[in-house]
């Protein structure tokens, strides 16, 4: 009956001191923004181009980066909506 209580104890030490859940919080991502008063198919070299520099410096888009892209399509005045 000792051998029991013994194992018992050790059991009950154990699981009480061991973290149950150690889970990781996802990392955040950082998002750029990305806003042109053309349209997306007159602007894609300008596009790229930022696609090309951000890789050259470790960031691949949908990896480590987040990246949105925002035209206004020579409308001026959508400037503060897609800023939004």
């Amino acid at each position: 009956m000792n051998k029991k209580l013994v194992i018992w104890l050790l059991a009950t030490v154990l699981l009480t001191t061991a973290p149950l859940a150690d889970a990781q919080q996802p990392k955040k991502v950082p998002r750029i923004g990305f806003v042109r008063a053309a349209d997306a198919a007159t602007d894609s070299t300008s596009a790229e181009a930022i696609r090309l520099a951000l890789r050259e410096r470790g960031y691949i888009e949908g990896q480590n980066i987040a990246t949105e892209y925002r035209y206004a399509k020579g409308k001026p005045d959508r400037d503060p909506e897609l800023l939004a």
